[in-house]
């Protein structure tokens, strides 16, 4: 019963009115249902939720969530039930701990899918009462000090990865700086220990060293401080561990190289006494440049404030200064547990979760996947960057990870103005938006109301928020293409084989392909994942076709001209978007007026190739995958044509190049030099055009220049 006692003392050091039979009742209930169940290191498993319990209690939090933690484990390992839980502790208690056990085990798996879907829950139920996660955590960090319990050193790693991953950035997060750290250091016990170990006899050293330093610095600090009469408390505190070991792999720096091993902190009462604290020591010291944060005036979105500043501090050391007041002080340590809005009356929902923008944007990152594995790659991409601080036109500020652009910007200020952003002014000047943004930037977004997510915004965008916007749109535009496609080529089948097309034919495919609807069918059909042709024998079972697959040889007897939808000639590519359903193939670059083929690859849709291209020999054995297409589409859409130019080296050769290019209506869009000589330039460029008439009149305005040695339509990468 001593470990009820310490847990009832330090409930009592904070909230001496409570009632400890409450606490008392859930700790007997814990002992009985947990009777007979033992931990790895053998202790009996009620110990395990009392310590938890004593963990919150340290963070002084409410007896509900102190009784949630005793519980935490009663419904998913004993037979417990929600009713007799809710009958027995209220419907608060009963609620926090279902939100707990629902959660499961958030463990690396061999399948990813599975740990994502658990993170999947745990956010939804930090949503709902941000007190489940504050549960987790205390339970996460009794687990690693326990660690030694678990015999196999693979899962222990594994473990310590995952808290890493998951626990640690979530703690920093809400701004639990102290739970944060443990579970980090104990994290690299495990993950590295002997680096671990090597910061460890370093530390040491320092402090055998250097201890008669740190308190000379301290005491010099507070005797400027005290001869300009501000009454403050100084401490130095050394860095973590882990921190220290980080920052050497981030900036490929040793041990010794480190200036801000220690940092002093000067706690003051009142915020207008850090702003005089900050003038008092850049006063007496020089500061740093690029060493000072102001997190007062701009709070991290964990709430954290401070203000930093690195100073060539006494005996000409640079020292790192955090200045900030007791109640910061105390918020850095405990985060959202600081300031707990319970009162112990039943109120149960937490008003407070609503000012955590990132959790806000974790839950709508996980309205826009379908996949388990996209949402864990973006809360990633959400949790673990730094932070830059930009500005709207009217002055609101908006934290974004380091390295985002104008198109995440975008997205933070609504998923809407993302989806229609078509360009960007930084600080009033026209700006690319793939250009990165920096601390201080005012963006002002550009849209249009025809505007959609380009598909390569996704190879810069930084944000899970505007990734996930992204694919979503990807995603829903590729299956209607897949759809279209897919569609015109089971129709195409049925006019071969002499069969009116009907939708009730596709239906009766659905139990067979265990399928929702028809579109799935011609999604899959669309996207090469189903041949065309097995659909139409699985509908027809007993026809005998008469109709021979077309040789390859023999594609280039196609006709270009586009076919009315019931005749029985090349399916026409319109309607289809590059890159979504169709590809233009790179080794030949296709262009209206070529003859092309269509070659089906799977998960991707169809590859245009012209009907000489030398790639198509690899697809001789697989004539199933072959399709008769034409361009069938009278549209002026600007394609790629690749050209190969031997050119002689003169002063400005290539200025003529791109004259003669535009004149004709190209434009360059990549330069690539093959081979330079004293006597000749040998290159390749791709231009803009429309058709192969366009490039062929382009080509022959290139011939009639004087330095050109030859010009040729090229083929390949």
């Amino acid at each position: 019963m001593s470990e009820l006692r310490n847990l009832l003392d330090t409930i009592e050091v904070y909230k001496p009115d409570f009632d400890p039979e409450i606490v008392e009742k859930a700790y007997l209930y814990a002992k009985e249902k947990h009777e007979g169940q033992f931990r790895s290191s053998g202790e009996p498993y009620y110990l395990h939720p009392v310590a938890v319990a004593q963990i919150v209690a340290e963070m002084k939090m409410d007896v509900t969530t102190i009784i949630t933690a005793i519980l935490h484990d009663t419904i998913e390992d004993t037979d417990a039930t929600f009713d007799d839980l809710k009958e027995k502790f209220g419907k608060d208690v009963a609620d926090l701990v279902d939100g707990v056990s629902k959660l499961t085990r958030i463990e690396s798996q061999t399948l990813e899918g599975k740990q994502a879907e658990n993170f999947r829950k745990l956010l939804l139920a930090m949503s709902e009462d941000i007190r489940v996660l504050l549960v987790k955590l205390a339970d996460r960090l009794h687990n690693m000090r326990t660690m030694g319990g678990i015999k196999k050193p693979e899962k222990r790693r594994r473990i310590s990865l995952e808290t890493l991953e998951i626990y640690a950035p979530l703690a920093e997060r809400i701004g639990i700086h102290c739970i944060k750290e443990e579970l980090e250091d104990l994290c690299f016990e495990q993950v590295n220990p002997e680096a671990r170990e090597s910061i460890t006899n370093r530390l040491a050293y320092l402090r055998d060293g250097g201890g008669a330093v740190v308190n000379d610095i301290i005491a010099e600090l507070a005797n400027i401080l005290k001869d300009a009469g501000i009454d403050a408390e100084i401490k130095g505190r050394e860095k973590t561990r882990y921190s220290i070991w980080k920052k050497m792999q981030r900036k490929n720096v040793a041990f010794e190289q480190l200036s801000d091993i220690m940092a002093f902190r000067i706690m003051v009462e009142k915020v207008e006494d850090c702003y005089l604290v900050l003038g008092t020591i850049h006063g007496k010291y020089h500061s740093v440049p690029g060493r000072f944060k102001d997190y007062i005036s701009t709070p991290k979105p964990n709430g954290y404030k401070s203000i930093h500043t690195t100073i060539m501090g006494p005996r000409r050391q640079r020292i790192e200064v955090q200045i900030k007041t007791k109640e910061m002080h105390d918020e850095a340590e405990l985060g959202v547990a600081a300031h707990w809005a319970y009162k112990g009356d039943g109120q149960s929902k937490n008003r407070d979760v609503t000012k955590y923008r990132w959790l806000r944007e974790l839950l709508e990152i996980l309205e826009q996947e379908q996949k388990p594995e996209d949402f864990w790659e973006h809360t990633k991409l959400e949790l673990f960057q730094d932070r830059v601080f930009v500005f709207t036109p009217k002055g609101d500020l908006i934290e974004l990870p380091n390295g985002a652009t104008s198109v995440d910007f975008a997205y933070a200020v609504h998923s809407d103005v993302g989806d229609k952003c078509v360009g960007a002014k930084v600080n009033g000047r026209i700006a690319p938006l793939n250009s990165r943004l920096t601390n201080g930037d005012q963006v002002e977004v550009i849209t249009a109301k025809t505007q959609n997510p380009s598909p390569t915004w996704e190879r810069f965008v930084v944000t899970g928020k505007a990734r996930s916007h992204i694919r979503k749109y990807i995603r829903n535009q590729q299956r209607d293409e897949f759809i279209i496609l897919g569609r015109a080529m089971i129709q195409k089948i049925f006019r071969q084989e002499g069969y009116d097309f009907s939708e009730k034919s596709i239906t009766g495919t659905l139990k067979h392909y265990k399928l929702e609807n028809n579109e799935d069918v011609y999604a899959n059909i669309g996207s090469g994942m189903f041949v065309a042709r097995d659909v139409f024998k699985l509908i027809f079972p007993s026809h005998k076709s008469d109709t021979l697959s077309r040789p390859p040889e023999h594609m280039d007897q196609a006709t270009m001209a586009e076919r009315p939808d019931n005749s029985d000639g090349p399916m026409p590519i319109k309607g289809l978007i590059s890159g979504m359903a169709m590809h233009f193939a790179r080794c030949c670059h296709p262009l209206k007026g070529d003859r092309i083929v269509g070659i089906i690859t799977t998960g991707t849709g169809v590859t245009i190739h012209t009907i000489d291209c030398d790639t198509l020999e690899n697809f001789a054995d697989t004539p199933e995958r072959w399709l008769d297409v034409s361009w069938g589409d009278e549209s002026k859409d600007l394609q790629v044509g690749r050209l190969l130019i031997t050119m002689a080296n003169e002063a400005g050769a290539l200025g003529t190049i791109s004259t003669v290019i535009a004149r004709n209506g190209g434009d360059i869009t990549n330069f690539k030099l093959k081979n330079r000589t004293i006597d000749f330039w040998e290159m390749i460029v791709d231009v803009c055009v429309t058709d192969t008439k366009h490039l062929n009149n382009v080509i022959a305005a290139l011939r009639a220049t004087p330095s050109m040695i030859s010009v040729a339509r090229a083929c390949g990468n």
